[in-house]
């Protein structure tokens, strides 16, 4: 069975470093690998990793039903939006009919996020979530979320799982978390999304670190290089059929451990007081003031301040290590480690 590949995202921060490391990533025999873009620029970047530029807008039913079958894509890896159900739908629509055309397996990875299986969203945190757990996608099903967004987020994971499963297509849920490190892609050198970022974005604007949560929380992380592995080890067993889990059972956290959000604070807090970002290393508790000034500094309503900054996730890694052979290089404790790097990175592309 020879695939055709497409990737979403490719000018992102994990999917430009996926596209960087497919190249050396000793793959299965493939037709093509594509990649979604935007502009001319993007086109050019994404051809220096072997992609094909494929320019369409991935919001569009119909173009993504043109772009999928006329060029019989059988894998699409998702990773532009974790919120809308609306265009993995879409894809997962027109997969079913390549398949239809070819007999052809087809697939549909969908990267979400930790914050869907943390107390933000109404996941348990009294007890390690496994990924392996075989009642997650019950439990995903009978969550609540705190806010609509993010409970948008998880009804749509949930429907691309039941979707795929309708129309044929086998589905997997890529669950990223708190993932640091450079970016090796040619284009969003530093993701605002992820936490670290916006730890650094607010302390930058009020002159102190803060912290949202009154007790000592934890969450886990991933180094993107390990986050970045895994995205390959699972696109291997795909192309050489061997039939890894998927749908209900298809959920993939890539994180080598967990580290509470006191102690990664504590890092960058340091880090940025070395830096004479903020006027000391001390970390404080935000009150309802700081997360409103937090908030303008981040551009997002108050009531996300906490989601971007903290929580508990009990999301515990498991089917990558036990079923694909993942074996992260890194331990959680080391972003603690690299936090005066990734600090420094982060600083040189903020703008003021």
């Amino acid at each position: 069975m020879s695939h055709n590949i497409l990737i979403t995202g490719g000018s992102g921060y994990l999917g430009g470093t996926l596209l960087a490391r497919l190249g050396a990533a000793n793959l299965p025999s493939y037709k093509k690998l594509f990649a979604s873009v935007r502009s001319a620029e993007q086109a050019e970047g994404v051809q220096q990793y072997g992609a094909q530029p494929l320019s369409f807008n991935l919001k569009d039913e119909s173009e993504v039903r043109a772009a999928v079958i006329e060029n019989e894509i059988t894998v699409v890896y998702y990773m532009i939006d974790a919120i809308s159900s609306g265009p993995p739908i879409f894809f997962i629509q027109a997969l079913a009919e390549v398949k239809k055309r070819t007999g052809l397996t087809v697939h549909f990875l969908h990267t979400t996020g930790a914050k869907l299986f943390s107390s933000h969203a109404g996941a348990p945190t009294d007890r390690p979530l496994l990924d392996t757990d075989p009642q997650l996608y019950a439990i995903q099903k009978s969550q609540r979320a705190n806010l609509d967004l993010l409970q948008e987020a998880v009804n749509s994971s949930c429907m691309v799982i039941e979707e795929a499963e309708k129309y044929g297509v086998r589905s997997y849920i890529f669950v990223p978390c708190i993932v640091y490190g450079k970016s090796e892609g040619f284009g969003e050198p530093v993701s605002m999304l992820r936490q670290i970022v916006a730890i650094v974005q607010a302390a930058k604007a009020l002159k102190r670190v803060y912290r949202v949560d009154s007790d000592r929380p934890v969450w886990p992380v991933c180094h993107i290089i390990d986050n970045t592995t895994l995205y390959i080890e699972l696109l291997q067993k795909i192309l050489a059929d061997e039939n890894p889990s998927h749908g209900k059972n298809g959920y993939y956290l890539a994180s080598s451990g967990s580290v509470a959000w006191d102690d990664l604070y504590t890092a960058v807090a340091a880090a940025l007081a070395k830096r004479d970002v903020v006027v000391d290393d001390s970390v404080t508790l935000a009150n309802d003031q700081i997360l409103e000034d937090m908030a303008a500094a981040l551009g997002c309503p108050k009531e996300f301040v906490p989601v971007q900054l903290g929580g508990r996730c009990t999301f515990t890694a498991r089917r990558a290590q036990e079923e694909l052979g993942w074996k992260p290089l890194y331990s959680p404790e080391h972003i603690l480690e690299a936090s005066d790097a990734e600090v420094e990175w982060i600083l040189q592309h903020l703008s003021d």
